[in-house]
């Protein structure tokens, strides 16, 4: 592992984002571990640490996504670190307001890297993906900071889509204090 990651995984941890015990997870599958996005994503050497490590994989991207709700400080960071505009891709359309599904300014055409917190099962990626599609946009990568190594990169390639990792479940857990 590159010192980087080992930082990422040492503030992570620091952040006492990573749990053990009995979890259920937003697919509705258990775990005995529990990665809560919260707490490191509103870490601010966390959130440093995971803008700074995005930026240097974003280097020429025209736009950048991230998955409302989650991945939206995620996002905002990145941007302000790459200078790199971004919209946020929600699940589905808001019932009031502009009922979009895709907030920001976003054309056809453009080239956009979704940036998600933790990869389980893929399908809120895919689901971004599918509405940034949708909406006229090429996607062909997205950015978590945690894959749990549990289906997401599979789902997302049979959808064109390659998965990159700051960060696997292997990693976060080997020598972790239980």
């Amino acid at each position: 592992m590159s010192t980087d990651i080992d930082r990422l995984i040492a503030a992570l941890r620091e952040a006492d984002a990573v749990k053990f015990g009995e979890f259920e997870l937003s697919h509705g599958g258990t775990s005995e571990y529990y990665v809560d996005k919260y707490l490191f994503e509103t870490d601010p050497t966390c959130l440093s640490l995971i803008s700074e490590a995005f930026a240097e994989r974003v280097e020429g991207v025209e736009k950048l996504a991230g998955v409302a709700l989650g991945a939206v400080p995620l996002v905002a960071a990145t941007s302000v670190q790459t200078g790199t505009p971004y919209v946020i891709a929600r699940k589905k359309a808001k019932e009031y307001g502009t009922s979009n599904r895709i907030e920001g300014r976003l054309s056809a055409g453009e080239e956009v890297v979704v940036l998600e917190d933790i990869a389980t099962t893929g399908q809120s990626a895919v689901d971004a993906v599918e509405a940034l599609r949708e909406a006229g946009a090429e996607v062909s990568r997205v950015l978590v900071v945690v894959d749990r190594e549990e289906g997401a990169r599979e789902l997302l390639h049979e959808h064109g889509v390659e998965l990159e990792a700051l960060v696997t479940a292997s990693d976060l857990l080997e020598d972790a204090q239980r």
